[in-house]
């Protein structure tokens, strides 16, 4: 009969999870990426509408 190679299903495993840690890291580090990105966007946005008020007040 054959026996099991419990050191390769170890590894094997091992691998499994170093790749999901991976995968989770890189996920995390997108969403901190897609937020900071919006907040950026945002500021960004909201300097152009102050920047349009202060040309109106100028031109009034």
């Amino acid at each position: 009969m054959a026996k099991d190679n419990y050191s390769y299903k170890k590894q094997q495993k091992e691998l499994a999870k170093e790749k999901k840690a991976e995968k989770k890291k890189q996920k995390k580090l997108e969403k901190k990426t897609m937020g900071a990105t919006r907040e950026f966007e945002q500021g960004l946005s909201n300097q152009i509408v102050l920047e349009q008020e202060s040309v109106n007040r100028k031109v009034s």
